[in-house]
């Protein structure tokens, strides 16, 4: 452990600790709430392989679902403003071209029509960053207004060659550089279960659309969290694939260093975990054969290590993980055990480094883009910081405490002490590979909170190493979403698998979505009478 870095971390969690409570004395109280409408039509309460069936059968055009997920994205973006810049018109003419095309196949030839578009005619959203050519590109950036996309990332690519039509680009903080998605040029982006609390981020956008039930499936992208924060925030799927599998290509920003595609990945969010393998397979493009789908594994073969967070002085120094979090890891691993699989509590030597593991993997990737220009000294770094305390700068605060990070070797002001954790992570990579192997997962929290209260991301943020250390390492994590907590607010945790076995976390998610339910409409109620 490194004693700033560390010193640092207690020093914010006193300030949480004391702080906290009384900024929410000074919000808005519960009854200012504001949650989304329920769903009222049935078609967006259907997962992708029922509304592919629905399609191929005839059953529903691709107009009829683009059009209701129109419809549904223009009633609840007034209450969560997760769009940055929308194509509902060329999305209608692309719907039209698929019915089209549909309409002509015999039904001799659908399966020939389908193993070439296994996603004809269905819409999706993209987070901005990750990038629609010729659509928004800003990124949350005063800086950037007004540059659009000149490329698009591959996943996209291959969803969109795979027959999907994408509706819009979707919030994102400055950067990326943030849990809670807000930002000069789009503002605040708000969570669609309690208006008062964030969506997460840095892919919150598309965690509140996917929340809301108001995107069938979005592509987000994560490099520490940005995709299974806002899916417990939001009460959905978030599946981040294993380093390396999809290219990074089009993100914004990124780099060129092979260690970036490592800690960077494109990734799913969704509200039905049923969904996730055909999604996975589609955007991976060639590389899906790394993955052995077509290779099926027995559930009951699957291994299940779990554990409750980080313990010992590591525990100590973190924020608590909240009981309910806990409680929906216990939940599901009893579950399992008694649908007879093996479960353990893992005890993992490596992970007493985390912090320091995880911000010195952020610290290496010295060609990503500053949002500073890059030869910005340190002093001009804390005075852009100080103004921004006082929302003084054009630059947010969130942005700016993560850049500080990267620009002080991770508070450790040492390049031999960043070499020094890049072995350890690859010392503790190696034994999390060794105790999962070929047929394990292992249980973790991804956060140690539901959704947080606006403006207090800073201080939360030192525990965003939950699930950016996996990043780090390189291994394939699905959010699972398991219900609410007391206050109706999603809870889940991630599960983790070797390299290559992103198909063990989807798996068992979807076991666990049939057992429990996953993800809970914010106005279950209301969905559940209007379907009877």
């Amino acid at each position: 452990m490194e004693f700033l870095l560390r010193f640092l971390q207690f020093l914010v969690k006193i300030v949480y600790i004391i702080v906290y409570p009384i900024l929410t004395v000074l919000l808005p109280q519960k009854s200012n709430e504001k949650k989304v409408p329920p769903i009222k039509k049935k078609v967006l309460l259907l997962p992708l392989v029922e509304i592919i069936a629905a399609m191929r059968y005839r059953k529903l055009t691709s107009q009829q679902l683009v059009q209701a997920y129109i419809e549904r994205i223009k009633e609840v973006n007034p209450l969560i403003n997760a769009i940055v810049e929308e194509r509902f018109e060329d999305a209608m003419v692309e719907a039209k071209r698929a019915d089209d095309l549909l309409a002509k196949c015999a039904n001799s030839q659908l399966s020939q029509l389908y193993t070439r578009y296994p996603l004809l005619g269905v819409p999706f959203t993209v987070k901005e960053s990750v990038g629609i050519k010729g659509m928004s590109h800003v990124v949350g950036s005063l800086k950037r207004v007004g540059i659009k996309a000149k490329i698009e990332n591959e996943s996209v690519e291959n969803l969109r060659l795979a027959g999907a039509i994408p509706l819009l680009v979707s919030a994102n903080p400055e950067y990326c550089f943030s849990i809670e998605t807000t930002s000069y040029t789009n503002g605040r982006c708000l969570n669609p279960y309690d208006s008062r609390r964030s969506s997460g981020g840095s892919s919150g956008g598309e965690g509140a659309l996917n929340g809301s039930g108001a995107t069938l499936f979005g592509i987000g992208s994560d490099i520490a969290g940005s995709i299974r924060i806002p899916s417990l925030f939001n009460g959905v799927f978030g599946h981040k694939p294993t380093g390396g599998l999809v290219p990074i290509n089009g993100i914004f920003p990124s780099s060129a260093e092979a260690e970036c595609a490592q800690l960077l990945q494109p990734g799913i969010i969704t509200r039905f975990g049923s969904d996730l393998s055909l999604l996975l397979h589609v955007m991976a493009g060639e590389n899906s054969v790394k993955l052995g789908f077509a290779s099926a594994v027995d559930t009951k073969e699957i291994k299940v290590h779990y554990s409750l967070g980080f313990d010992g002085l590591n525990g100590f120094l973190h924020h608590s993980v909240m009981a309910d979090i806990q409680i929906a890891i216990l939940k599901a691993v009893k579950y399992l055990q008694q649908s007879g699989l093996q479960t353990k509590i893992a005890k993992i030597k490596g992970f007493h480094d985390s912090n320091e593991i995880s911000f010195s993997g952020i610290a290496r990737l010295k060609k990503m883009s500053y949002i500073l220009n890059d030869n910005a000294s340190l002093k001009e770094l804390l005075y852009e910081l100080t103004k921004s305390i006082w929302n003084g700068s054009q630059y947010s605060k969130e942005g700016l405490t993560f850049e500080l990070l990267r620009r002080t070797q991770a508070f450790m002001f040492s390049e031999d002490k960043v070499a020094k954790y890049k072995q350890k992570g690859e010392e503790l990579k190696k034994e999390v590979i060794n105790l999962l192997g070929n047929n394990g997962v292992l249980f973790f929290p991804a956060f140690p909170v539901p959704a947080i209260h606006h403006n207090t991301s800073v201080l939360a943020q030192w525990a965003v190493d939950y699930s950016l250390l996996f990043n780090i390492l390189g291994l394939p994590t699905t959010f699972v979403p398991m219900g609410l907590d007391n206050q109706g607010l999603p809870v889940g945790f991630q599960i983790i698998a070797a390299p290559y076995n992103d198909k063990l976390c989807i798996q068992i998610a979807g076991a666990l979505e049939a057992a429990f339910g996953g993800w809970e409409p914010p106005s279950k109620y209301e969905v559940a009478q209007r379907q009877k």
